[in-house]
């Protein structure tokens, strides 16, 4: 499958804007806007896949509590597990 890299930027910085919960898309949303443009293809992929897990589960994760669905740990993961979402 021949992925276009800029339109996947593209798509994952809306999808992590708009993700149904205002706390979600805050931390999701700035931690895409952060990591997108230093990422290679083959992250971009992953980060694309943990978007796909739910915003409850995500959250979870990211403040280092139990889940209730297997998050694969990989890089994208380590980085949002150690993102620190800071309100401006």
């Amino acid at each position: 499958m021949n992925i276009n890299i800029q339109d996947l930027k593209k798509k994952i910085i809306y999808r992590s804007a708009y993700r149904g919960s205002k706390e979600m898309d805050s931390l999701l949303g700035s931690f895409s806007k952060k990591y997108v443009n230093i990422l290679n293809k083959e992250d971009l992929v992953c980060l694309s896949k943990l978007m796909d897990i739910d915003d409850e589960n995500l959250y979870k994760y990211n403040q280092g509590l139990k889940t209730t669905v297997k998050i694969n740990k990989n890089k994208i993961t380590k980085l949002f597990r150690d993102f620190v979402y800071k309100k401006i």
